[in-house]
């Protein structure tokens, strides 16, 4: 299909976000009919040499090397930023305010006053025409996305229970070195804000529900790290020798939070279908100190009229259980690469798979889609920013002995 206009991007950063979003420009308009054509017009790093090889590898037309430039390009339509945390307020602003639209990594800043003036900005220019959308991508996922319908559609009733898990195992090496995701200044918060900022978007999106208390834990076990050494994935192998430099780890290692969800209405289920309920009850956890679990991004629900439970190590799976249908049995599983799920229709044979790469590209194509559609795509900076109240209050109640903190 020949698509009349382009979607022209110009991306910040290139390293491992942005490899996974490159590759999300690349292939979406390869697997879906999408409204406007992207183009990888541009990108952006502070390293000629190093932007320069990634433009090559990652198949972008052109470089910048001060993001600035990268905003002031007439021949750019939208700003993909994949750069640390500290960076995303100036860029975001700068880049709504000129114009164009915006598709942020999460967590979308490093404090809530940040997200707050971002969000303040990004709904200011949707009434222009200029749309803004955070990067939580395991929305995307087609199970994820399928257990959101399941709750859309009553299938659980009035939940009761929210578990939610983020494990990974990438840190537990001492001597692991430093890298900016250690650094509070650049990063916000560790496995909090990392990994733990999915689990709450996913929580809340998925229940529809919002998260108004926490009661929080945070741990840091490693309090320095190697400055040099040979960076692998996103640890490596630090230089542990008697002389060599250490730097302060400034950040979370672990973050265990209770939490308390909006107060919702029973379904009806043996109540009065009119009386208020008390919002369901979450737990919550995220390390990157788990041996043996390298993305376990889990989420339960338990429901009254039935459960459902996903682990991103098993994506294309979701496992639910329907009391009415047949109690004694125990959970399903459902592999969710049928036509009718979410975005599998797009891929390959049923029980063909997807993988970690496909939530970019699905990402891409509903960012698209309401650009070319001139609606708010999801979620928000103000769902972003609502994800960054409830960082701050695990913080502030870690901070307070746990106390019970209201976000």
């Amino acid at each position: 299909m020949t698509h009349t206009k382009p979607l022209r991007v110009g991306m910040m950063g290139y390293a491992f976000m942005g490899a996974a979003h490159s590759h999300a420009w690349r292939t979406a308009p390869r697997f879906f009919d999408l409204p406007l054509q992207p183009q990888l017009t541009a990108v952006a790093g502070r390293n000629a040499s190093g932007v320069r090889a990634a433009a090559d590898k990652l198949g972008w037309e052109s470089t910048e090397t001060d993001w600035r430039r990268l905003i002031d390009r007439e021949d750019i339509d939208l700003i993909d930023i994949c750069t640390p945390g500290n960076t995303h307020a100036e860029i975001a602003i700068a880049a709504l305010e000129a114009g164009k639209h915006v598709l942020c990594e999460k967590p979308l800043a490093n404090s809530v006053e940040e997200a707050e003036r971002m969000t303040v900005v990004a709904e200011a220019a949707a009434k222009r025409g200029v749309f803004a959308m955070c990067g939580f991508s395991y929305r995307r996922t087609p199970a994820l996305a399928l257990a959101k319908r399941m709750v859309d559609e009553g299938r659980l009733g009035t939940i009761r229970h929210v578990r939610a898990q983020y494990l990974q195992d990438w840190l537990s090496d001492e001597n692991a070195p430093m890298t900016w995701r250690l650094d509070k200044s650049k990063s916000g918060s560790g496995s909090l804000g990392d990994i733990g900022a999915h689990s709450i978007d996913a929580a809340q999106w998925v229940t529809g529900q919002k998260i108004t208390g926490v009661s929080a834990l945070l741990e840091t076990f490693v309090p320095e790290r190697p400055l040099a050494g040979d960076l692998v994935g996103l640890g490596g192998h630090g230089d542990a020798g008697a002389d060599a430099p250490r730097g302060a780890v400034t950040v979370d290692d672990a973050a265990i939070f209770s939490a308390r969800f909006e107060v919702t209405r029973f379904d009806g289920g043996g109540f009065d279908g009119g009386a208020a309920a008390a919002g369901a009850v979450g737990v919550f956890e995220a390390t990157r100190y788990a041996l043996g679990r390298k993305n376990a991004m889990r989420l339960e629900l338990n429901g009254t009229k039935a459960s459902l439970a996903f682990d991103f190590e098993d994506m294309n799976a979701l496992s639910f259980y329907d009391a009415a249908e047949s109690p004694d049995a125990g959970f399903r599983r459902i592999f969710v690469t049928e036509p009718e799920h979410p975005y599998a229709g797009n891929w390959w044979p049923t029980g063909h798979g997807l993988g970690y790469e496909h939530g970019f590209t699905h990402q891409v194509v509903d960012l698209v889609t309401a650009i070319a559609q001139t609606t708010q795509p999801e979620p928000s900076f103000a769902d972003a920013l609502q994800v960054q109240r409830v960082l701050a209050a695990v913080e502030a109640s870690a901070a307070n002995s746990s106390q019970w903190q209201k976000v």
